[in-house]
């Protein structure tokens, strides 16, 4: 599209309330319709709301199908996405109608990695439960025997996906003295696998008998949906972790509920799952399951910057250029 047929002020509709400064932000550069409940918007609202607008801004709480991408109005032309993330959007539908997606990465590092390592070191170690223990007032001092966990030190970390969390997380963890190994569709460089001391893993079945806790940070796509089923479930083994801080699709919730039920794998430290916000009843009655409310980029300055990326992009769009962090051919 040439530059001269973009809105120098677009019309940017908003799925979510996001953080003041960015709703600020954006209120002062774009004809802007904010979510001011903050409720998430079922269907029929996302329908109308991307019939008439230049640029649609949904969130991970979105789920963007073919049919709704093929109902929106001819207007639409940019889906700035508030997120990494792009799984919950149809990416194929988008471009056969020429919508443009973008999304926001890179900013949520640090976080994410800060959240995955927070639950490789809090579920071994069974903070949760102390906390609960003393908050209880069942407490009844020190023993030799009470609340026994797992050392971290000179356990094996296998980590499912070595983008930029991935690395992050391995970094962190190398610290605390973990081996690192790692499974993904790409082998990083060797001079990386040398400063991070990671072994590379070409078969995740390997990979999974290979390691005590397994972490995931890799998309939901279909190559991923319910990649880590019950067989690979037994590989990790009885005395495995599982930690998921990337897409709870990943990971067959039937298949990990046994496990965790019948002791095949140790336990879970979780901060994503299907079905969000529902969670699966079953899980909240175990001990050896941490269950965080979808945390990983939940910091004030995560957010803002996330909110910095949609504009920038909704910006860059509107002057007639590529905007930076458009999605394109290898998230299909």
């Amino acid at each position: 599209m040439a530059q001269s047929s973009r809105p120098s002020r677009p019309k940017v509709t908003v799925t979510r309330a996001l953080p003041e400064s960015v709703e600020a932000r954006m209120a002062e550069l774009f004809d802007t319709l904010p979510n001011a409940g903050d409720a998430p918007m079922n269907r029929k609202a996302l329908a109308r709301a991307m019939v008439d607008t230049d640029v649609f801004v949904p969130t991970v709480t979105d789920r963007i199908d073919a049919a709704l991408i093929e109902g929106a109005g001819e207007r639409l032309k940019l889906i700035a996405n508030y997120g990494a993330g792009v799984g919950h959007i149809d990416l194929k539908a988008a471009r056969a109608r020429g919508i443009v997606v973008t999304n926001t990465p890179g900013v949520l590092t640090e976080d994410t990695a800060d959240m995955a390592m927070a639950l490789i070191l809090a579920a071994p170690r069974r903070l949760v439960e102390g906390d609960k223990l003393v908050r209880a007032g069942a407490w009844d001092g020190w023993r030799p025997t009470g609340m026994r966990g797992h050392r971290i030190g000179g356990k094996k970390l296998g980590i499912l996906g070595m983008g930029r969390i991935g690395q992050a997380v391995a970094l962190r963890a190398r610290a605390f003295g973990l081996q690192i190994h790692y499974h993904g569709r790409h082998r990083v460089p060797e001079v990386l696998e040398a400063q991070l001391g990671a072994t590379y893993h070409a078969d995740l079945d390997a990979m999974l008998g290979a390691v005590d806790i397994l972490t995931i940070h890799s998309p939901h796509t279909p190559e991923t949906d319910r990649l880590i089923d019950a067989r690979r479930l037994d590989l990790l083994g009885p005395k495995g972790w599982l930690i998921n801080t990337a897409r709870g699709e990943v990971v067959d919730p039937e298949a990990m509920v046994a496990a965790l039920q019948n002791g095949r794998i140790a336990g879970a430290g979780l901060d994503v799952y299907v079905g969000e916000p529902a969670v699966d009843p079953r899980l909240t009655g175990l001990d050896n399951v941490i269950l965080l409310p979808h945390l990983g980029s939940a910091t004030f300055e995560g957010r803002d910057a996330m909110g910095a990326k949609v504009i920038t992009n909704i910006r860059v769009w509107a002057d007639g250029h590529r905007p930076p962090d458009q999605v394109l051919d290898g998230w299909l």
